[in-house]
């Protein structure tokens, strides 16, 4: 670009910096393209503010593919000035899917792990969600469209337990499921600088993660 302008390098870095300019940065973003977004957002957020009388509010969804990574070599610990080093490749022993509800209202998770997430697990898992809620207390649901989520058999399950009602969200925003805010946090604070050298360790490695949550729960705001 400086030779191209027939200016010197650091004339152009120093009017980048005077004007803010950061070309070098990049961004993406996805425009939902769902005809209903506006009332189905307005649907949700209503959820969130405003919970409906003697019902539970539940923000489903599962984080598939979770791989149980362990590392070529050992991890080298931190010490004074030196921060924690780990290889940069890893060897895969499988994966696992989890499959979660929170309570918006409380922050409780209840979790559930399959090896696959078809809708027959998911089936299984909207047992679990029953088993979990009172039976005087409706339940309210808010998940994104994914093909498991309305299969005939979910559909006719949902046709027999009237006290369940679905809420989607818009094409292209799962962004608004609090549950995916919660899925960051399990990734940032106990996957991510994990080492797990099967799918057993990393789902035991899981299931503290819920059970030390769930000791304290706090919802988000």
């Amino acid at each position: 670009m400086a030779h191209a302008m027939g200016m010197s390098q650091t004339a152009v870095s120093r009017i980048w910096r005077a004007f803010g300019l950061q070309p070098h940065r990049q961004e993406t973003f996805k425009l939902s393209s769902d005809p209903l977004f506006v009332e189905k957002v307005r649907d949700i957020v209503g959820l969130y503010l405003a919970p409906p009388l003697k019902a539970m509010v539940l923000c489903v969804d599962e984080k598939s593919q979770i791989q149980a990574l362990d590392r070529t070599q050992s991890i080298l610990p931190l010490a004074p000035g030196i921060p924690e080093r780990r290889t940069h490749d890893y060897l895969r022993h499988g994966t696992t899917t989890l499959f979660a509800a929170l309570d918006i209202a409380t922050g409780v998770v209840i979790g559930e792990l399959h090896q696959r997430h078809r809708s027959s697990e998911f089936l299984k898992f909207l047992r679990t969600i029953e088993a979990n809620v009172p039976s005087d207390l409706d339940i309210h649901l808010v998940m994104d469209n994914y093909g498991t989520h309305k299969t005939p058999t979910i559909k006719y399950w949902f046709a027999r337990h009237p006290r369940f009602h679905v809420h989607f969200t818009p094409t292209s925003a799962s962004w608004l499921n609090q549950v995916e805010r919660w899925f960051a946090t399990l990734t940032e604070k106990q996957i991510r600088r994990g080492t797990h050298r099967s799918t057993r360790e990393l789902e035991q490695a899981i299931k503290d993660y819920l059970e030390f949550h769930n000791a304290d729960p706090k919802p988000f705001v």
